[in-house]
């Protein structure tokens, strides 16, 4: 009877985890967007050719409530607090490493 609930109890943690992985990547997705539309408009250093490679590094790096604000941002529209939450994860050490490896190889 345990070896039955400790069972069903794996089973449904194993659900949950795959349906936040795909909830987190369609979030993500969602996201890129708006954060594409940030880096081009918010952040003019950033040449063309890198803008996708920047983007790439701020979805990468984003936490879960930083995805949701990005997505939202993507169907409401961008504003001070998108841009604010861009540059805050463009801060960050793992993303500025992130930026610093694929700009060499995007180039």
């Amino acid at each position: 009877m345990i070896r039955a609930i400790i069972l069903t109890s794996v089973l449904a943690l194993s659900a949950c985890t795959e349906v936040q992985n795909a909830a987190d990547k369609t979030g993500r997705k969602a996201a890129t967007s708006a954060v594409t539309e940030v880096v081009a408009i918010h952040f003019p250093q950033v040449p063309k050719s890198l803008i996708e490679t920047f983007t790439g590094c701020v979805i990468e790096n984003a936490q879960a409530v930083e995805v949701r604000e990005l997505a939202k941002a993507s169907i409401v529209g961008i504003d001070d607090d998108t841009v604010a939450v861009v540059r805050n994860v463009m801060s960050r050490p793992a993303t500025q490493t992130c930026l610093r490896e694929r700009a060499l190889t995007a180039l």
